[in-house]
């Protein structure tokens, strides 16, 4: 399969590097399998950034090389338990188990009013979750170990025009 991955610079040789911010889950190497994602992505990134030029790389992933050999975490759907894993790692206060990928869906900007408001205490974590049910969610994949990053083989990177 391949994986996307939207920066301000082709990403050869992928590092963990550790965010300031909180994530979704966590520090890791983050991918999408929808190359439009990435795009959008890699808009965001360079002009938060201010410089480069937005890219998408992409990599070849063979999940079949995982089996046995990686912790994985697999979020189906946006459930209490998602919104839990997210919410912790937003505020940086996750202590559970550390997996070597974490997939599932991306907290994006139609879905962190309604993680805000329940962070916030305005919504239950019922309401939050009957909400995120009706937004229409896209995939994340991240890569939290260097081990899991060595599967990863790059395979090009383009820039994004705005054609």
């Amino acid at each position: 399969m391949l994986l996307y991955h939207g920066s301000n610079l082709a990403v050869e040789k992928p590092k963990l590097i550790q965010q300031k911010r909180g994530l979704d889950f966590g520090t890791g190497f983050y991918l999408t399998s929808r190359k439009e994602q990435a795009m959008r992505f890699s808009e965001i990134v360079t002009g938060r950034r201010g410089c480069g030029i937005a890219t998408v790389s992409v990599y070849e992933f063979d999940e079949k090389q995982t089996e046995g050999s990686l912790d994985i975490l697999r979020f189906e759907q946006a459930d209490k338990t998602w919104l839990s894993f997210v919410s912790d790692n937003r505020l940086k206060k996750y202590t559970g188990q550390i997996y070597d990928i974490v997939i599932g869906a991306v907290a994006n900007d139609t879905v962190m009013p309604v993680i805000q408001a329940f962070l916030g205490g305005f919504i239950s974590v019922e309401a939050a979750v009957v909400t995120l049910k009706t937004s229409k969610l896209f995939d994340q994949w991240c890569f939290k170990s260097e081990k899991a990053l060595s599967l990863l083989r790059f395979a090009e990177s383009h820039e994004v025009t705005n054609e």
